[in-house]
Formats: structure tokens, sequence, C-alpha cells
């Protein structure tokens, strides 16, 4: 079963990098509307070193983080739940482009998916954590550049935009009881 969540993960992360059909051009997250914070604070679990580079919220569920180790080069993904409760599917993924490296863990968990880890020093990221039928997917993300894009994936609804990159982040410079 681990298997096939995996596959059908990864076609999902295909068919959202090739523009599925339900896709809506949003504007800067300025004019969106505003929404719920599901931020929930980083619980550590990349381990000792790592330093959040980046975040993400997934949609009113919980939030997923992009964290940097300066010292060994390793971005790691961790996606956390803003309510521990029963277990629910939930995934965390990295991938880095340009060595072809995918990493991903789903599967159902009480609090969090992840960690997953890959070395990504000077190259640009894509990381992405979902919990339910709400996704969020960054491509391009913490390589020097502006902007970046997300998708936002709540059930039928998926909406691309553009976010700023913060400026600090750049990167280069478990139990199933989770």
């Amino acid at each position: 079963m681990r298997r096939s969540r995996r596959a059908a993960v990864l076609a999902a992360f295909a068919a959202l990098g090739l523009g599925a059909t339900t896709t809506a051009l949003a504007q800067p997250a300025a004019a969106a509307p505003a929404a719920p914070a599901a931020q929930v604070a980083y619980n550590g679990a990349c381990g000792t070193g790592y330093k959040v580079v980046n975040s993400a919220d997934i949609g009113t569920q919980g939030t997923v983080y992009l964290t940097y180790n300066s010292a060994n080069g390793e971005n790691c993904v961790v996606t956390i739940r803003k309510t521990t409760g029963s277990p629910i599917y939930m995934f965390s993924y990295l991938g880095v482009p340009e060595t072809g490296d995918q990493q991903i863990d789903g599967g159902e968990y009480r609090s969090y998916a992840g960690p997953v880890y890959s070395y990504g020093q000077g190259q640009c990221i894509d990381w992405a954590g979902g919990i339910g039928g709400q996704e969020t997917w960054t491509y391009g993300s913490n390589c020097g550049a502006l902007t970046t894009t997300r998708v936002t994936k709540n059930g039928e609804t998926t909406v691309r935009s553009k976010v700023a990159e913060p400026t600090t982040s750049r990167t280069g410079a478990t139990a199933d009881a989770r």
C-alpha cells in the first residue's frame, strides 16, 4: 500500500507540474482573500543543525516546513498537522530537479509526516506537503530566485501563484505514532 500511495503522490506531482486542467492563475498573495491561518510551530523533527528556511500553510490543516543544514548541505521537509488526532493520510515531499533526487514519506499519521532529506546545496528545491485532501507544492524554491511557483490544492480546486521568497532563506549558503 505504501508504494501505491507513493506512486499516486508522484503522479499528482507530475500532473501539477504540467498544469492540471483545473488550474487557475491567482494574483500575488497580497491580492488573495484572507484564509484562516494554519501556521503550526516547527517541531524540530529534522534534527540538530537544521534551520527553517521556508514554510507554507496546507489549507487550514497545518504547515509544511523546508529546513536546511549548512554543515552538510542537506535539505529536510516535514509536514505538521495543526491538531493531533486520529490517523489521516499525510505526506512530505522533497525533490532536487537538477539531480533527479526525490524523497517522499506518506502514510496514515496522527501529527506529522517526514522528515525526508536530500542534498541540495546550491540547487533549486521542489517541496510539498499534504494533509487529507489539502496539499501545497512549491517549485524552484530557495535557489536565489526572487519568486517561486506555489500550487495549492484543496479537494478539486487548484490554485497556481507566484510567491516571494524569503530573503534570508537561500539554500546553498520514525515511528507510526507521529
